[in-house]
């Protein structure tokens, strides 16, 4: 049972773990010092868990997967830490499905999963903390499987009955107050962003049908290192999840390098920036996101990031591996863009030459 203690309650979200098998124990240790310097009484994993995709998993699946979790679950595990989780794209990907992955969680000690939207989509669930009496269900956490892309390539929105069911949770809930968690980001956290000309210092490119506009993040707080990468379809969730006041905040994972909160009529979207160091990260910034609510000032919740570099465990392991994620593309998207900028620089070197030359 979840409740408050003392009239306070900590949550920990941590995204993106994204881990392949080898562990890489940076990772690990940086779970592991968040966890010993905040001591919270619930750990969320909002998706990416594991790097579904990568091809260590081609071979001995499901005892590589089984392995991969046990390491990064051991630090929660151990500590007597309740979690709960749900699912990203990249856990999508792996062979090894998403109910075979959740009977590996269930086996540790601490797993806490709610009640669910079925039992095709068992990461679509929440979750309800008691008051310090252990009597009443005062807040709650509704966590989202946001699915993973569409045959295009364009990621999927949260599908209607997942919304429908969102909806009757909360009617059954008493609209008590709450937050959301998921993966994917829904396209209104472009609203809190600030379209800019391209020439805007630390202006970041969109893509797909945001391709050629760029952005900035208004505000000092936080960190902002890739666009949005969000559903093409708006099926109008931010919409549901506004519509009661019930729910505080939705928070999200998927862009690595991504790590502020701004609100936007009267719900705080929020990134969380990357943890794991077996995929590209924001270097010593990687991180996970403390939640502290009051059980005496339930809609005035508190959050912060505590990072790598602030914990003093940013020494990578794998220096030359490190490098390459601190300065690798974020998307596919991105690559095709800068292969294209290189090869239009390159012609404009060479008729620039040739003039050059004309005039000699």
């Amino acid at each position: 049972m979840l409740k408050f203690k003392d009239g306070k309650f900590r949550i920990m979200q941590i995204a993106d773990v994204q881990e392949d098998y080898p562990v890489n124990s940076d990772t690990i240790k940086l779970i592991d010092a968040a966890l010993e310097k905040e001591r919270p009484d619930l750990v969320v994993f909002t998706g990416d868990q594991i790097q579904g995709y990568s091809s260590c998993y081609r071979t001995d699946t499901y005892n590589r997967v089984k392995k991969v979790i046990t390491e990064y679950i051991t630090p929660v595990a151990k500590r007597g830490i309740p979690f709960t989780l749900t699912f990203g794209n990249h856990d999508d990907d792996c062979v090894t499905g998403k109910a075979a992955q959740l009977e590996i969680y269930s086996s540790f000690e601490g797993y806490t999963m709610g009640e669910a939207h079925s039992k095709d989509d068992p990461a679509t669930h929440f979750v309800n903390i008691k008051d310090s009496t252990g009597e009443r269900d005062i807040f709650a956490l509704y966590l989202i499987d946001s699915n993973k892309k569409e045959p295009n390539g364009a990621y999927s929105p949260v599908k209607k009955d997942q919304l429908e069911w969102l909806e009757k949770a909360r009617e059954n809930n008493g609209y008590i107050p709450a937050l959301a968690f998921q993966h994917i980001p829904v396209p209104e956290f472009y609203r809190v962003l600030k379209k800019v000309p391209f020439y805007t210092k630390g202006a970041l490119e969109a893509y797909k049908s945001r391709k050629n506009t760029f952005w900035v993040l208004p505000g000092e707080e936080g960190f902002f290192g890739e666009t949005p990468a969000v559903p093409e379809i708006n099926n109008g969730e931010f919409e549901l999840l506004k519509k009661h006041g019930d729910i505080l905040g939705l928070f999200v994972g998927h862009d690595h390098n991504n790590s502020f909160v701004r609100s936007l009529e009267g719900i705080d979207l929020g990134y969380t920036q990357g943890c794991g160091y077996n995929t590209y990260g924001p270097a010593e910034k990687r991180g996970v996101r403390i939640f502290e609510l009051d059980e005496n000032d339930l809609r005035s919740y508190k959050t912060y990031t505590v990072t790598a570099g602030e914990l003093g465990v940013y020494e990578p392991t794998k220096k030359v591996q490190e490098f390459i994620y601190r300065n690798a593309p974020t998307s596919v998207d991105e690559v095709i863009t800068n292969v294209k900028r290189v090869a239009a620089v390159t012609v404009a070197v060479t008729a620039i030459v040739k003039i050059v030359k004309l005039l000699k």
